[in-house]
C-alpha cells in the first residue's frame, strides 16, 4: 500500500480510567509519550501526539480521558472524549478485568454511528486474563478483533496486525489534486492574488499543495498574479492544459483564460480531493432558491486572523446576497467548533476547501446536514455559481468522470 506523503492515520485510544491507555500508547510507540500514573483520571483532555509506530509508520495518536469519569467536570471530559470520534480513522477500545458493560457498548455504538472502525484490546491481562467466552462474544457481536495485552506479556505485533486489518485505506491514501487531469510535461497555470489576505512572505497552503502535486506528477507549474494573466497567456507557449485560480478572482480568470483551456479553483480541487463532491454539485444550485430570512452556515476548517475583506465572513455573504437579492442571515463556525444551532435551522451549508482537515473530518462535519436533506456546497463552487461560471469550473472533473466511464 503506497502511503500518501501528507496522510497520517489518526488513532484514538479510549477506555475507562486507570485501564492503562497511556501505558498502551507508550508500549506501541516504544517511547514515553503519554503520562502514566496509578491515579485514575490523569489524562483529563484529549492529547494529540505525532508518533511512529513500527508496522504502521507515522501517525497521530490521541490519548483520551476515561469514559467513566464522574461529576460535572467529568461529564465535560467524557464529552470531549466523544468529540474526538469524527476526526480519527481508527478507535482502540481498551478494556480490562473482563469488564464490558453499558459504557463500552455505548461507545462502540457511537463508533458505528460515525462509520468508524475499531478494535478492542483487553489490557492488564497479567492481572486477570481475558476469558475465551468474552473474547468470542465480543468478536461475534461487534464484528472486530479482540487482542489480549499486558506489560509483562506485550502483544504489540498482534495489536498492529489488528490495526492494519481495520484501518481504512483512506487513512493512508490521499487522492491526488491534479494527477488524473494532467500528463507528463503538461503545463498548469496557477493564478495567485497577493493581497491583504495573503500571508507575508509565502503562499497559502492550498497553493503550495497544488504546486507540489503538479511536480509529483511530472507537470510544470507556472505561477502568476491575476494582473499578469492577460499578458502572459498571450505569449505562453505551450498553452497550459489547465488553469487554477484563487476563487476570489474567478471572474477575472474566466475572462482572461481562453475557453479551450480548462479552468477551476484551488478550493474546488480540494473539494474533490476530500470534500463531499457529489453532494456539493447537487447542493450548489440551491443558492438560487434561497428566500428572505434563510440562514446560511459557513464552515471554516481553520482559525485565522480576520481581514476587513475576509473571503468567508465578508466576500461570500456579500456575493450571495447580491446574487439572490434576498435578506439572508450568515453564521460562521471556525475550526472544529460545535455548530451553534439545530442543523434544520439552516437552509444551506457552505464548507471551505478544508486544506488543514482530513476527508473524514469534512464528511463527518457535513453528515448531519446531508442526512437532514440540507444542501451543502463549497466556498469555490459557491463563488463560481454566483459569478455564472459554475459549469466551467466543474467541467474538468465532470469530463474526467465521463472519460473514466468510457
Amino acid at each position: 500500500m503506497k502511503k500518501a506523503k501528507d496522510a497520517r492515520p489518526h488513532i484514538g485510544i479510549f477506555g475507562r480510567r486507570n485501564y492503562g491507555k497511556s501505558t498502551l500508547i507508550n508500549t506501541l510507540t516504544g517511547q514515553n509519550v503519554a503520562i502514566v500514573s496509578d491515579v485514575p483520571g490523569t489524562t483529563t483532555d484529549p492529547v494529540k501526539k505525532s508518533v511512529e509506530i513500527p508496522g504502521i509508520g507515522a501517525c497521530v495518536i490521541i490519548d483520551t480521558a476515561g469514559m467513566d469519569d464522574v461529576g460535572e467536570l467529568g461529564e465535560k471530559r467524557v464529552q470531549k472524549t466523544f468529540d474526538v470520534l469524527p476526526i480519527i480513522d481508527l478507535a482502540i477500545l481498551v478494556i480490562s478485568n473482563n469488564i464490558f458493560e453499558s459504557i463500552e457498548e455505548n461507545f462502540l455504538k457511537k463508533c458505528q454511528q460515525e462509520d468508524l472502525p475499531y478494535i478492542i484490546v483487553h489490557n492488564k491481562s497479567d492481572i486477570q486474563p481475558l476469558s475465551n467466552e468474552l473474547k468470542k462474544r465480543l468478536e461475534k457481536d461487534w464484528n472486530t478483533r479482540v487482542v489480549e495485552h499486558s506489560v509483562s506479556a506485550p502483544a504489540i505485533n498482534k495489536i498492529v496486525e489488528a490495526m492494519l486489518q481495520y484501518m481504512p485505506e483512506s487513512a493512508y491514501m490521499t487522492r491526488s489534486l491534479v494527477g488524473d487531469l494532467i500528463n507528463y510535461g503538461d503545463t498548469v497555470l496557477l493564478i495567485t492574488p497577493i493581497d491583504i489576505e495573503a500571508p507575508e512572505g509565502r503562499l497559502i497552503l492550498p497553493q503550495v499543495q497544488v504546486i507540489r502535486d503538479i511536480l509529483d506528477h511530472d507537470g510544470i507549474a507556472v505561477v502568476c498574479k491575476e494582473r499578469e494573466v492577460d499578458a502572459y497567456i498571450r505569449k505562453m507557449e505551450p498553452k497550459p492544459v489547465l488553469a487554477i485560480t484563487d476563487s476570489q478572482v474567478f471572474l477575472k480568470a474566466d475572462a482572461a483564460i481562453p475557453k479551450n483551456i480548462k479552468l477551476t479553483s484551488f478550493s474546488i480541487l480540494l473539494a474533490r480531493q476530500k470534500g463531499d463532491f457529489e453532494n456539493y454539485i447537487k447542493g450548489t444550485p440551491y443558492i438560487s432558491q434561497l428566500k428572505d430570512g434563510d440562514r446560511v452556515l459557513l464552515l471554516e476548517g481553520c482559525t485565522h486572523q480576520v481581514s476587513c475583506d475576509d473571503i468567508g465572513r465578508v466576500k461570500i455573504p456579500r456575493w450571495i446576497t447580491q446574487f439572490t437579492g434576498k435578506k439572508l442571515e450568515f453564521e460562521i463556525v471556525s475550526g472544529l467548533d460545535k455548530i451553534p444551532r439545530d442543523i434544520h435551522e439552516y437552509a444551506l451549508i457552505i464548507h471551505c476547501g478544508g486544506c488543514v482537515l482530513t476527508r473524514r473530518q469534512i464528511i463527518a462535519r457535513l453528515r448531519p446536514a446531508v442526512k437532514a436533506g440540507i444542501p451543502v456546497t463549497n466556498y469555490g463552487m459557491a463563488i463560481a455559481y454566483v459569478h455564472g461560471i459554475f459549469n466551467r469550473a466543474i467541467e474538468p472533473f465532470v469530463q474526467r468522470q465521463l472519460e473514466d466511464l468510457i
